[in-house]
């Protein structure tokens, strides 16, 4: 968990994906991840955590539906939601944060 203690530490807002590549919902979200990603560019990052590969992580952060989605900046969760979501909500929503 150091490493993710390092990640949400950052300056600018941390969009975490969790996912499964058996959730079908979680493999519709790859493309609007995409679009975000490129969107925020250097203001702005996405990183997506497989809960199969970091059940432990998953478990620590309450992790039940997938996709979960969450923003953290300076180290503090500052949104969250669970289920689709459309690029334009999440974008608005991480530059509110920059």
């Amino acid at each position: 968990m150091s490493k993710f203690g390092d990640i949400i530490y950052a300056k600018i807002p941390i969009l975490l994906n969790f996912y499964s590549d058996l959730d079908e919902s979680s493999a519709e979200m790859h493309a609007v991840l995409r679009d975000v990603a490129a969107a925020m560019g250097d203001h702005g990052k996405v990183i997506k955590i497989d809960v199969e590969k970091n059940p432990k992580l998953s478990e620590a952060l309450r992790v039940r539906r997938l996709p979960t989605l969450m923003i953290y900046k300076g180290g503090e969760m500052v949104w969250r939601q669970s289920g689709d979501q459309d690029a334009n909500t999440i974008i608005s929503l991480m530059k509110d944060f920059v």
